[in-house]
């Protein structure tokens, strides 16, 4: 992908250009916002109908097929999202007008009505659909080709997601599971009121990055964009969609976290910690938690193995993600076994299975994030992005149709069957992986740092 931000110098902060910052915290604001919801979605679907936190009284496959489309259709939105963006608005104001429709979302998600359930949830899926595919982009246009820091700008810009993350599992889970559901929509929905807010606060700090269609500030790329793709760029968007496989095999695996693992930990799992009983909607926030400590570390690892000259590509990182990711589902399968024998699993079980998730992610997430930015044609940023994240919200489904058939296989069988089958695709496309990459026509060769200022 051709240079994205203007020749004129901009400030940094900690080494990174400050539009990051406020990228960051939009995000974080974002993700709150939704992770909050996504906390407790399946609880308040399988909460009994009565009592005083009353809930639908679905039953498990009923809350977990929901579960599956609502994810999946939150993502798949990233494609209309993207294509506005690249066509008609610009990926800042494809930004501000999703943050809009996601504060409408949320706050109509506090009302005790069925009606505005699923209107919420339809605000939701339209504003994630326009924010998502764009402010990543947008993170991407703050970085010359060829800038190494990009992989780490991703990285920062990710943990953003990931404190919002963390804390809404704490907060919005906590009310939602002691004072009402209901209170814990509404609190998702102040978050991204917030997160709107302080995307306004910093445009200044964002003038030159997300203005033009097509996600590109430069002049000729962008008389260019009638032009039909190169033999090149062809060949790249070739390698996305092949690399996009590993994004659904990997989310349909990880978003058990929302869905059957969320049940399991508080159906199956011995929350007693020094007589106290911990939330269910709390083990989500581990995963948030380990990004925060471990996610500058990661990138820091990946950026000196490739300036020393090692194999540290995007294609191999998130290959090894995959690996890693799908190992941890082996603690899970010990979870099970415990319990099938004992009628009770240990919550160190969850603990390990989430930190080996964890470091999948990051070796997978950001980085895929990143690849587009240096891959896709300028014309199609967004929609590439947009791509991507329909992808995502594919594994989302297939997350929700593995939890389902957890209810006739057991979760033993399902648990199991996850770790061999990521660890078998990962390991057949590292097979591949040097013709994949000579695909990419050198897009990420001779990446060093490179400052503005």
């Amino acid at each position: 992908m051709s240079d994205t931000i203007t020749t004129t110098k901009h400030k940094e902060l900690f080494g990174h250009p400050i539009g990051l910052y406020v990228l960051f915290f939009t995000e974080m604001w974002e993700r709150f916002s939704y992770y909050g919801m996504r906390a407790i979605l399946v609880l308040y679907l399988v909460a009994e109908a009565q009592g005083a936190n009353a809930g639908l009284g679905w039953s498990n496959g009923e809350a977990l097929a929901l579960y599956g489309w609502y994810t999946m259709l939150v993502y798949v939105a990233s494609i209309p999202g993207g294509w506005i963006a690249d066509k008609i608005l610009g990926q800042k104001k494809a930004v501000l007008y999703g943050g809009i429709l996601l504060v409408a979302g949320h706050s109509i998600l506090a009302i005790e009505q069925m009606w505005a359930f699923y209107t919420g949830l339809g605000l939701i899926i339209a504003g994630v659909g326009m924010l998502k595919p764009n402010i990543s982009t947008m993170v991407g246009g703050l970085y010359k080709q060829g800038d190494v820091r990009r992989d780490k700008g991703f990285t920062i810009f990710y943990i953003g997601i990931n404190v919002g993350a963390f804390l809404a599992s704490l907060i919005v889970g906590y009310v939602g599971e002691v004072y009402g559901w209901h209170y814990g929509f509404g609190l998702a929905g102040i978050g991204m009121a917030l997160g709107l807010i302080q995307y306004l606060a910093g445009q200044k700090h964002l003038k030159h990055v997300g203005n033009f269609l097509g996600g590109s500030e430069n002049s000729s790329d962008n008389e260019s964009m009638n032009k039909p793709l190169t033999k090149v760029e062809k060949d790249r968007v070739v390698v996305l969609f092949i690399s996009f496989l590993l994004v659904i095999v990997f989310w349909g695996a990880f978003e058990q976290a929302g869905g059957l693992m969320n049940i399991y930990a508080m159906d199956n799992t011995n929350r007693n910690l020094l007589g106290w009983e911990v939330p269910a909607s709390w083990f989500q926030s581990l995963n948030a938690m380990f990004i925060i400590f471990l996610g500058t570390t990661v990138a820091g690892f990946w950026a000196k193995r490739k300036l020393k000259g090692k194999v540290a590509t995007s294609l191999f990182k998130m290959i090894i993600g995959l690996i890693i990711m799908g190992t941890g589902f082996f603690f899970m399968t010990a979870a099970a076994a415990q319990y099938q024998t004992t009628g009770s699993s240990a919550m160190y079980w969850l603990v390990l299975a989430y930190l080996f998730h964890t470091v999948g992610e990051l070796c997978i997430s950001p980085v895929a994030l990143s690849y587009i930015t240096k891959l896709a044609p300028v014309k199609y940023a967004s929609l590439m992005m947009g791509i991507y994240f329909a992808m995502t919200g594919f594994g989302n489904k297939l997350a929700g149709l593995l939890g389902e058939a957890s209810e006739s296989l057991g979760e033993y069988a399902i648990f199991t069957g996850i770790a061999v089958f990521c660890v078998i695709f990962g390991s057949l496309v590292m097979m591949f992986r040097n013709k994949l990459e000579a695909l990419t026509h050198g897009a990420e060769d001779n990446e060093r740092e490179m400052h503005d200022e």
